[in-house]
């Protein structure tokens, strides 16, 4: 069985940072944890104050959403620690 292809796509319902190449992974464990990483670079590179309305989604190769996450969930769970 391939190893699924999973993309990264991060909003806050205006403005989109869409991952357009994806990446294969192969746990949902894993994946959920490259989605928080995704959603942690973005938070570091990029000054904004404010990331209240943000979240990762995550989609399959057939373009079906199958996880999300809000940027504040992993900014109280990971930038704290």
């Amino acid at each position: 069985m391939p190893t699924p292809l999973y993309r990264f796509h991060c909003t806050n319902g205006l403005s989109l940072v869409a991952d357009l190449r994806g990446k294969r992974l192969p746990s949902d464990a894993l994946m959920r944890f490259h989605a928080e990483r995704i959603a942690l670079d973005l938070m570091r590179s990029d000054d904004r104050a404010d990331w209240s309305a943000w979240h990762v989604e995550v989609y399959d190769a057939k373009g079906r959403s199958i996880w999300r996450m809000a940027f504040t969930h992993i900014r109280d769970s990971r930038f704290t620690a």
